[in-house]
Parts: C-alpha cells; sequence; structure tokens
C-alpha cells in the first residue's frame, strides 16, 4: 500500500477514480494494473472485503487529516464535500464488525459531518470578508485562462487572416500568448498561497475545539486500520501513506515534503512494543538489484548540491576502473526502495543537469534505491530503464552532501 501524493493541494484520490482508469485501460487493450492493495490482498491470502475496509477508512481518515489543516482548500466546493460526505455515510451504514460499529458511534456522537459543514462555512466567510473571492480559486484560474488565451488567439488568426504582419513575427507572439496566462495564473497561486498562511493560525485559533474533534476522530480511524491490520497478520513495515500534518499515536515518520505550500509527511505503522515484526512475502520484497553490471556504466553524482532533501545540482563522474570494488560493496548492502520518486527527489533533471548513457542519450531514471553498507553508510543507487543501444546506467550518490564517506569508500565518491 505504498502512495505518492504528489499533489498536496489536490483532494484525496478515490476508488472511482482508480477503477475509469482501469476501464479506460481495458477499452485500449492494456492489462489493468493491480493496485498495491491487491497485490498485499494475493500475497497474503486476505478477503477482497477486508482489504476494501482498509482503503475505505484510509480514505476517510486522509480527507479528515487535509480538510482540518487545509480547510481554506475546500471552500465553495460544495460537490466535493457532497461526494466525501455519501462515502463516508455508504461506509458507515454496511459495517459489520463490532469495532467498525464502535467507529461509526463516535462519527454519530462527535457529529462530525456537523464540524466539517460548519468550518467549511466559516472559512468561506473568512474567504469573502478577506480576500473577497465568491468561488473557488482553481475555478477562478479556469475562467480567467479562458478570458485571457482566447482574445489572444483570436488576434494571432486575425494577423494571418489578414495578413498585417511578417509570419516570422507571429512566432515570438505566439510565445509571448502562452507565457501571460501562465504569469497571471502564478501571480493568483502565490497570493492564494499567502492567504491561506496569513489565515490559518486565525482559524485555527477560532475554531480549535472543532478542528480537534477531527483530528481525534482522524486518529480514531488510523488506529482502527492499524489495529485491524495487525489482526490480519499484515507487515505493517510495507503500508506506507500520506498525510497532511504528523501528531498522530503509533506511527513512524518517514519522509516530508512541501508542495505548493503545503507540507505533506509520509507515515508507516508501528508495532506494539516488543512485538517482532511480521515476515513480508517474497513477492512484496523490494526486487534487489543486480549483482554484476557492466563495468563502464557505473556513475558518481559529485559535487552534490542539497536543499530540503532535495539534489538541485551534480557533477557525474564515470567510474570505470572501479568497477569491480563498487559490484562488490553492492554484493554487501542491504536495498530499500526510496519513499521519493526521481523526479521528486532531483527536480532540476534537464539536458542541462542529467545523467547520460555511454551513447551519448539522457538516461531515464526509473529506480531510487537506499543502500545501506554494513550498518555504517547510507547512499542512493539510481537505476535507468534500457536504453535504445541496449545498456543500463546505475549512478551513485549520498543522501546528503554533508555524509561522512567511510574511509573504505572515498575513493568511489570523489571526484
Amino acid at each position: 500500500m505504498n502512495e505518492t501524493e504528489n499533489d498536496s493541494s489536490s483532494e484525496p484520490s478515490t476508488s472511482e477514480g482508480q477503477e475509469q482508469k482501469q476501464q479506460r485501460r481495458r477499452r485500449r487493450g492494456k492489462p489493468a494494473r493491480k493496485s498495491q492493495m491487491q497485490v498485499l490482498q494475493e500475497a497474503l491470502g486476505l478477503k477482497p472485503e477486508d482489504i476494501h475496509g482498509v482503503e475505505k477508512k484510509l480514505f476517510i481518515a486522509k480527507f479528515l487529516d487535509y480538510f482540518k489543516e487545509d480547510h481554506f482548500d475546500f471552500v465553495y466546493k460544495d460537490s466535493s464535500i457532497d461526494f466525501y460526505k455519501r462515502e463516508m455515510y455508504d461506509f458507515f451504514d454496511a459495517v459489520e464488525n463490532e469495532e467498525d460499529k464502535l467507529l461509526k458511534k463516535k462519527f454519530q456522537d462527535k457529529q462530525v459531518m456537523d464540524v466539517i459543514l460548519k468550518l467549511k462555512k466559516r472559512a468561506e466567510e473568512i474567504t469573502l470578508e478577506k480576500a473577497n473571492l465568491k468561488k473557488p480559486v482553481d475555478k477562478r484560474l479556469r475562467n480567467l485562462r479562458l478570458i485571457i488565451t482566447l482574445p489572444m488567439f483570436g488576434i494571432v488568426i486575425l494577423i494571418l487572416l489578414l495578413n498585417l504582419i511578417p509570419i516570422w513575427y507571429v512566432i515570438p507572439l505566439l510565445c509571448l500568448f502562452c507565457v501571460v496566462p501562465q504569469l497571471i495564473q502564478a501571480k493568483i497561486l502565490k497570493k492564494w498561497y499567502n492567504f491561506k498562511e496569513e489565515n490559518r493560525n486565525e482559524f485555527f485559533t477560532e475554531n480549535r475545539g472543532d478542528i480537534m474533534v477531527l483530528k481525534d476522530f482522524a486518529g480514531d480511524v488510523l488506529e482502527n486500520i492499524r489495529l485491524g491490520l495487525l489482526d490480519l497478520k499484515v507487515p505493517l513495515q510495507i503500508i506506507k501513506f500520506v498525510l497532511h500534518s504528523r501528531d498522530y499515536a503509533n506511527m513512524t515518520l518517514l519522509n516530508q515534503s512541501t508542495s505548493r505550500g503545503a507540507k505533506q509527511y509520509v507515515f508507516s505503522y508501528d508495532y506494539p512494543p516488543g512485538m517482532e515484526p511480521f515476515p513480508i512475502p517474497e513477492e512484496l520484497l523490494p526486487p534487489q538489484p543486480p549483482k554484476t553490471v557492466p563495468e563502464t556504466n557505473f556513475i558518481i553524482l559529485s559535487e552534490l548540491k542539497i536543499e530540503n532533501g532535495k539534489i538541485k545540482s551534480y557533477i557525474p563522474v564515470l567510474k570505470s576502473m572501479l568497477s569491480d570494488k563498487i559490484n562488490t560493496i553492492l554484493n554487501e548492502c542491504e536495498f530499500t526502495i526510496a519513499p521519493e520518486d526521481f523526479k521528486s527527489l532531483v527536480p532540476n533533471y534537464s539536458e542541462n543537469m542529467a545523467i547520460y548513457c555511454l551513447c551519448g542519450e539522457i538516461a531515464e531514471i526509473t529506480i531510487v534505491r537506499i543502500c545501506k553498507w554494513k550498518n555504517k553508510f547510507k547512499f542512493y543507487l539510481f537505476e535507468s530503464k534500457e536504453c535504445k543501444c541496449g545498456e543500463i546506467i546505475y549512478a551513485l550518490s549520498k543522501l546528503d552532501e554533508k555524509d561522512k564517506v567511510p574511509a573504505e569508500l572515498k575513493d568511489i565518491f570523489s571526484s
């Protein structure tokens, strides 16, 4: 159940959306991809209803957690709130086991839905009063794009039809027409993010009691999921999910990031004190990298500049002469899949800052592993997809530019 939520300002994904994607795949003749929970179900021999219940409860918990942290993202979005309301009521109306019935009673006793509607109304009042907005920001952006873009392109078409200026002048004009809406959009979004940040603390202070109701119930749902997974003997270490706040019990924080002004935290569940972790089925273990690779395909990222866990710049250095030693080091490592994908980890990856294949093509990195060498040192191992020339590129990098490299590995990670 690994999850990546790279859009922190978007609402939690739904099972309906996943089903629509699978239907489109079937229509195109492509096999439907199995979700992480489907793979987990098959590997552990679980019942579909068990997995469905976990997914539904996690969906509810993530919504409540998101809403209590970013209430302004839901202003004027009545259809979204109606959707989540329907999903929650449908789930609680169908619960059968005693633990879920207890959760339903808490949902009713705490009047969770009424609290949500009350907070949404208050957020809309503040938005109207202080930002003078009467509709969602994303709807306003769509309307502005149409209002700006359509007349601009109308002018271009008129210029071309009447042959008012040479055609080679039209190309920079088109570029200008593409840039202007983006600049306006960026300005509006920045203003919106500033508004949310400026009013966040005041909103929390004024509505602390209601917000704590949602936080406590989200915590109850998350703990219900954890206990259910323990009953099903699901290895908790492979269950990873994203939340917008970090103040919940019985969890381990794996990673955190900021996107569009909002923070995201990747968690996994903790086992009860003294309890041995459940073994992970072999088919759920992350694939291990090959033990031997072509000697010329090892690259080290040197001169690293890292900010907030993101690799901002580096110089790739080919280490073909040390391939035997690097292979030996890799054979001595333990491997885990990194919580972030390559695009998130290296956001500026481009022609100006790329890892190149030996044939000159830009390597497309598809796998990011964290290697732990003898419990002394951790580093990244990036693996590319097979290039057109048939080669696969492997790149090694420190996790942080300030990490102290063991003496045995200095010749590998040095420039």
